[in-house]
């Protein structure tokens, strides 16, 4: 079988950062934009627990898509199997540095975030005790200097 593109990226030297996974044309001529918001360096940070992720997911998610300009272009925010980082799914056809701005407001809300976690009930989630908000709340932190950084990483290392 041959091995999917997201696969072959070199995560020994993958940084946390920003970067465009992939481009997909919909069957209407649209652009799909799947972005890769690695939170951590993979196999040589500590991934991102579980319960932290799942608060960063419901927290994003619900931020973006009530975003005053951008909420009518996310299709999907979501975690990695790995727990390193997020992906993040736009309508339309975009580059790592049309978005900082964005991630930059989306981890400062959820590391200012006090309260209860926006779907975070028996009705609206299906796990909705696997919350972390402190360990989100202190990723969140993390990443922000990340994306304050000057040499931000926002194309993969070359294999």
């Amino acid at each position: 079988m041959k091995k999917i593109d997201s696969f072959t990226i070199d995560h020994l030297s993958l940084l946390p950062g920003v970067y465009v996974s992939r481009k997909d044309s919909t069957s209407s001529g649209d652009t799909i934009t799947t972005f890769d918001i690695r939170m951590t360096s993979p196999n040589r940070q500590p991934a991102l627990s579980i319960s932290a992720l799942h608060a960063i997911e419901h927290l994003a998610a619900t931020f973006l898509r009530n975003h005053p300009l951008w909420g009518e272009k996310i299709v999907y925010w979501g975690p990695m199997g790995c727990c390193t980082g997020n992906y993040l799914l736009l309508n339309g056809d975009y580059k790592s540095s049309d978005i900082i701005d964005l991630l930059k407001e989306t981890f400062d809300f959820i590391a200012e975030f006090d309260g209860e976690v926006p779907g975070a009930t028996p009705r609206d989630c299906g796990n909705y005790l696997l919350m972390n908000l402190p360990e989100a709340r202190m990723a969140a932190r993390d990443f922000l200097s990340v994306l304050s950084s000057p040499n931000l990483p926002i194309s993969y290392p070359q294999n």
